[in-house]
């Protein structure tokens, strides 16, 4: 992925996509070529170096059946947004500006292990709805169901977990504009109704200014250089 300095983000945007995401892309190359698959993942980050993302594919989908060949990838995505160069205070200054899309995603590459086995879907499947009923006041639970149903509905699928070796990750959220023009896109798209865009060039922003504060002196004593300690 092309990632300039200022639209890399930091650990903790990058573990909040992940943790905080809702669905995403497997994509596989097998013999047959490339094949993909948009499902829910839940991040795992104690396992392995990277963590894992773990996810089900329906039984009928043929992805599962067929090898991966070298690593596999997700794409996660969090928000994204036009973003009109009207809202820019440059725009009154000068006239130079263009519209623009704004986006973060991460590229999670690693080995896929597929797991047809009936008490791993069921725990993943009970962790997925405790992640999305979470924020309802009566949360539905698995048990609601009638049991004989769950299983046949289980039966009906397949866990994949994604050991994942490497993350790249890119938050382009206006971080390249003066603070008068990133203020202008955060009020233009509150008034638009995309509170999640917002805060996330909000997030970005603070981020940006943690990043820009000098090395704290102990670390330099350590070392005698700047970012080193």
């Amino acid at each position: 992925m092309y990632i300039p300095a200022h639209f890399a983000p930091d650990d903790a945007m990058v573990g909040e996509l992940l943790d905080r995401h809702g669905a995403a892309d497997l994509v596989t190359l097998t013999a047959e070529g490339l094949v993909a698959t948009m499902l829910p993942f839940i991040y795992v980050p104690g396992t392995g170096d990277l963590g894992a993302l773990h996810g089900h594919l329906a039984r009928n989908n043929p992805q599962w059946k067929l090898p991966a060949q070298g690593d596999s990838l997700v794409i996660v995505r969090g928000p994204d947004a036009y973003i009109s160069p009207a809202w820019y205070a440059s725009k009154a200054e000068h006239g130079r500006v263009v519209p623009t899309w704004n986006y973060m995603t991460a590229h999670v590459y690693g080995r896929l292990v597929v797991h047809d086995d009936a008490a791993w879907t069921e725990d993943l499947v009970r962790r997925l709805t405790a992640k999305h009923e979470a924020s309802r006041a009566r949360p539905w639970s698995v048990d609601d169901a009638p049991p004989e149903f769950i299983a046949g509905q289980l039966r009906a699928i397949v866990g994949v977990e994604l050991l994942i070796t490497r993350i790249e990750a890119k938050a382009k959220l206006s971080q390249n504009r003066p603070p008068a023009d990133v203020e202008g896109v955060i009020e233009g798209l509150r008034d638009r109704g995309d509170a999640r865009s917002a805060d996330a060039v909000e997030r970005a922003r603070a981020s940006s200014r943690r990043l820009a504060r000098p090395a704290p002196a102990l670390a330099l004593a350590r070392s005698g250089r700047p970012g080193y300690g």
